[in-house]
């Protein structure tokens, strides 16, 4: 059953984690900076949580969503099974027979080893979510990072402030003074690799790959300059086509992570010859 995924230590650290960082921005810092029963305090404990809601919504739809599977009756079309060996290397397609599950792989496609089945459009197996980000759950995980990332730059902001404004030389614990500094650094480094791997993710949208893919393109690139010729990722689209592919085409719904109206069944994918 899929709630078994919520039997994992790593997932049990993140609700953890998730628990001691609202509980020491709301508790500790809002309400020894403001209190939370004034006006300015309720603002910042109402945007922080609906940052901390919307990321535990995410990190929910991560483990619970299926990242699809290649399904068993799938079988490739006759071009593509036609196409040589030679085009689908060049172009980085790979429309190929799976030897772990003896099966067909459509385009974009891998096999996972911790899951044991090939994933639709896998990025990548994450320990953190105890489950696979592929095609459905992709955009799941994109928001994860994204509310992850500006909840702890929210909360690294609040213990600045609430810093600046209390005189520790005069706060008579030196043990306070290192609750601070200890806070500080947590929430500055988690931010700081939050930050990073959102950097990452925002670029392989922006060029329409995945994590796999990246590391593939460079070596299908270093292979097309060693026999003279140029490598582009073949389903780099567009920057505005490439963004849509993820989020969607209505604006509106970009930041909802279940707003997946927009996927297909996963199996094919549009590449820019198909405009030509």
């Amino acid at each position: 059953m899929k709630c078994e995924r919520f039997l994992s230590i790593p997932i049990f650290m993140v609700f953890l984690l998730i628990g001691v960082v609202c509980y020491v921005t709301l508790f500790i810092f809002i309400e020894d900076w403001v209190g939370l029963k004034s006006s300015a305090g309720s603002l910042n404990a109402l945007i922080f949580i609906s940052l901390a809601s919307l990321c535990l919504f995410s990190f929910f739809c991560c483990v619970l969503i299926d990242p699809g599977y290649v399904p068993a009756s799938y079988v490739p079309d006759i071009e593509d099974s036609e196409a040589s060996d030679q085009e689908l290397k060049k172009n980085g397609i790979s429309s190929r027979r799976c030897d772990k599950c003896s099966t067909y792989k459509p385009p974009r496609a891998h096999h996972c080893r911790v899951c044991r089945r090939c994933v639709l459009r896998m990025d990548h197996h994450c320990l953190w979510i105890n489950n696979c980000v592929g095609y459905w759950n992709y955009k799941a995980f994109f928001m994860l990072v994204l509310y992850a990332t500006l909840g702890c730059l929210y909360s690294t902001v609040m213990i600045i402030y609430c810093a600046s404004h209390k005189d520790l030389e005069y706060s008579g614990s030196g043990g306070l003074k290192v609750f601070y500094v200890m806070s500080g650094l947590m929430m500055a480094s988690l931010s700081i690799m939050l930050g990073t791997l959102l950097g990452w993710h925002v670029y392989l949208i922006i060029h329409n790959m995945t994590t796999i893919e990246y590391y593939e393109g460079i070596r299908a690139s270093w292979l097309a300059r060693k026999s003279g010729q140029s490598y582009r990722h073949p389903y780099n689209l567009s920057f505005y086509k490439n963004i849509i592919s993820v989020l969607g085409p209505n604006v509106l719904k970009w930041l909802w992570p279940t707003a997946v109206s927009h996927l297909k069944d996963g199996l094919i994918f549009p590449t820019p010859r198909d405009n030509s």
